[in-house]
């Protein structure tokens, strides 16, 4: 592995940091099936049990299909696109951004924006992994659990996308065994026939909000995909390992969310894992909810990482970003944010997507900074220059964010994605390039 002139690190330290502020070099990059279990174990834990819960408790069993079929859709495409994009440059999310549509400063916003967020999905999914182990072993609070448990999660993401593959390999089949142990023993005591014809047992959901929160839910995973894909060797991989990880994530999880809430009348989805499968269920879903909240703080750091560089000129450690983040999150957990769940899942269907939208339409649309980006790549290097602030972005984003939260008909993360691509290709496109700093 080559040393940049620039770098303050030493070869170890880039490695630990995952090249947060450079390009992913071809030898470091990884076989589709170890970056594949990674995008299925975002996927592969509770947040898609009680995705299908929330569905199943509002919604007949084939209004949820459809439901699940328009989100996946919307977040396969947007993946794809922003995937492929990432995988290409090899760059993370937010250090792509300042070529594809932000530029310097605005870069350092979407990190600071998508850092928030996933610090929230982070406390949400680090309290309700207390409260499965407090279930399985009692003694201190719930909150205590979650503390420890965000701890740990810390620990590993320290060590970046490696250590975080090995987690994965471990927990994703452990979920599998889960989900199938669930189906046969919970769904085995009613006729599938009943369940499916049966009637959700809380308010209705309509299909533009059930829809909403299955893209929603997993549109910063959408979104950030460069975080992952620029460890891919090639499109044609990134696009394999999107269809499969989210369609089984989807269809299979979520659905078997949605007969279990219908067959216990719950939408409690720690009560239906340990009904369902007693200690051995709350083991695998403890060690499940590692390998989703592990991205949540990965990508939080790779954000954040980003902002202090764009903002102050600091190019501080990612690693060192993610411990202070941790104890962050972790705290928030404590305060028992999940309960806000939905209202939150809602929020993020309409904020996020122009993030996504944005730079697609710059990447493969507007094309302003593609040949910098060609010339660069070819080098290993990032481009010499880049944008300080790009209008185009300014406008689109708030614009298009405000369109997906007021605009009632259809699915506001559809409508916000679509809002922000059009505006910004069309503002793009007529707008002259601004100076470069």
């Amino acid at each position: 592995m080559t040393k940049p002139a620039d770098a303050a690190l030493s070869d170890e330290g880039i490695v630990r940091d995952d090249y947060a502020l450079q390009r992913v070099p071809p030898n470091a990059r990884y076989g589709w099936a170890t970056v594949a279990v990674q995008r299925f174990g975002l996927l592969s834990a509770l947040s898609q049990f009680l995705l299908g819960a929330t569905l199943g408790m509002g919604m007949t069993f084939w209004d949820a299909v459809l439901a699940i079929t328009i989100g996946a859709a919307i977040l396969e495409l947007a993946a794809i696109a922003v995937g492929v994009a990432g995988m290409r440059e090899g760059m993370s999310t937010t250090l792509l951004a300042r070529w594809a549509g932000f530029g310097r400063y605005g870069s350092g916003l979407v990190g600071v924006v998508l850092a928030v967020s996933l610090l929230g999905w982070f406390g949400v999914q680090s309290a309700v992994l207390g409260q499965g182990l407090a279930a399985l072993l009692g003694g201190p609070p719930v909150w205590v659990w979650s503390v420890l448990g965000g701890l740990v999660i810390t620990a590993i993401v320290v060590h970046g996308f490696a250590g975080m593959a090995w987690t994965a390999w471990i927990t994703v089949p452990a979920f599998l065994a889960l989900a199938g142990w669930a189906i046969a023993v919970e769904l085995a005591k009613q006729p599938l026939g009943d369940l499916v014809a049966s009637a959700p047992p809380g308010p209705v959901i309509s299909l533009a909000q059930g829809a909403t929160l299955v893209a929603g839910g997993f549109i910063v995973g959408a979104t950030i995909s460069p975080d992952m894909c620029r460890f891919n060797r090639s499109a044609a991989d990134v696009v394999k390992q999107t269809i499969v990880g989210i369609t089984l994530g989807e269809y299979v999880l979520a659905l078997v969310g949605v007969l279990l809430a219908h067959a216990l009348r719950t939408g409690d989805v720690v009560a239906i894992v340990t009904t369902t499968s007693g200690v051995v269920g709350t083991i695998v879903l403890v060690t499940a909810t590692l390998k989703v909240n592990d991205w949540n703080l990965y990508s939080s750091s790779l954000g954040v990482t980003n902002a202090l560089d764009t903002a102050f000129g600091l190019r501080v450690s990612r690693a060192k970003v993610t411990i202070a983040l941790g104890l962050v999150g972790t705290a928030l957990a404590a305060f028992g944010i999940a309960d806000h769940l939905v209202g939150f899942l809602i929020l993020l269907g309409v904020a996020v997507p122009p993030i996504a939208g944005i730079l697609i339409a710059e990447y493969y649309v507007v094309r302003r900074w593609r040949a910098d980006l060609a010339e660069s790549r070819a080098r290993g290097e990032l481009p010499a220059s880049a944008p300080g602030w790009v209008p185009a972005a300014l406008i689109a984003w708030p614009a298009a964010a405000l369109i997906g939260h007021f605009v009632t008909w259809g699915i506001p993360a559809l409508n916000a994605l679509v809002a922000a691509f059009i505006l910004y290709a069309v503002i793009g496109r007529l707008s002259a390039k601004p100076r470069t700093t």
